[in-house]
């Protein structure tokens, strides 16, 4: 028993690290596309804003998701970066949901490919390389600029929570960064010394994979280096509760979220 217990605690450790999924992989096979998709659907609510999409190939081997609106002006950058599952159809949908608010959205590839599960997440990301991750997204906001945008931010949940803010401390001049559980995520002031500009940080306090204790560590550093910060930890759910294709799904906190990450993007970047 106590070695089982001992394999359990390790895996999750490991897991932590690369900013895995915590939910029950079993119950969310049972998931059906369309429950996902409603989900989806009533978390991006439709717009009345044209978008164009297209797929980009802006990295050497990757090819990302570009949305932007069909009304010709001057939009800012938002480098979009997804969970360990790759770039799935959640992701793609909420690059088109930020488009009609106003923004260039490159949503990019990191790891190659999809996957349904966690199992198959471990396989996507075993072989990725932390340098090169950096590279891709680096190369990302200099596509969006190059489209004309006139600020920049970096967003992204889980795997890509952690990968928004080693963006944001690879020396990239950005306005702005979002974190949305970003699992094995730096806390020093050492290592998070880089940020000069905003941060929005979305939490649970029930995820295993980022303790309470972590994010106020993260909140005291950026808040002992100057750096505006706005730390939201929402009570009773866990890892990944902003991914409407997981079973930790929470609508309402989701909805709130979502709310506040606008409202912080358009303050910050606008």
């Amino acid at each position: 028993m106590r070695h089982a217990r001992l394999i359990i605690v390790l895996a999750a450790l490991a897991a932590a690290s690369l900013g895995y999924v915590w939910y029950d992989e079993k119950a969310s096979a049972t998931r059906g596309a369309a429950e996902q998709g409603t989900n989806a659907d009533a978390l991006f609510a439709e717009s009345s804003v044209a978008i164009i999409t297209e797929e980009a190939a802006y990295f050497e081997g990757a090819n990302g998701y570009f949305v932007r609106p069909e009304a010709e002006g001057e939009y800012p950058g938002v480098v979009m970066i997804h969970e360990n599952r790759g770039l799935r159809p959640e992701t793609r949908q909420a690059a088109e949901a930020l488009a009609r608010e106003g923004y260039l959205v490159l949503a990019v590839d990191l790891l190659g490919g999809v996957a349904e599960d966690q199992e198959g997440a471990r396989a996507l990301t075993a072989n990725y390389v932390q340098a090169r991750g950096v590279e891709n997204m680096r190369a990302a906001a200099a596509f969006l600029r190059a489209k004309g945008a006139t600020r920049m931010a970096s967003l992204g949940w889980c795997f890509g929570g952690r990968q928004s803010l080693e963006l944001a401390m690879s020396g990239e001049p950005l306005d702005a960064t979002v974190v949305y559980y970003g699992g094995g995520m730096a806390t020093s002031t050492e290592m998070l010394a880089p940020i000069r500009w905003p941060v929005l940080g979305i939490f649970g306090d029930q995820d295993r994979a980022i303790p309470v204790e972590t994010v106020r560590t993260f909140e005291a550093s950026l808040a002992e280096l100057g750096v505006e910060n706005e730390i939201h930890v929402y009570p009773g759910v866990g890892h990944a509760f902003a991914n409407p294709s997981g079973m930790n799904y929470a609508p309402a906190e989701t909805a709130d979220a979502w709310a506040k990450t606008l409202e912080f993007l358009a303050r910050t970047l606008k």
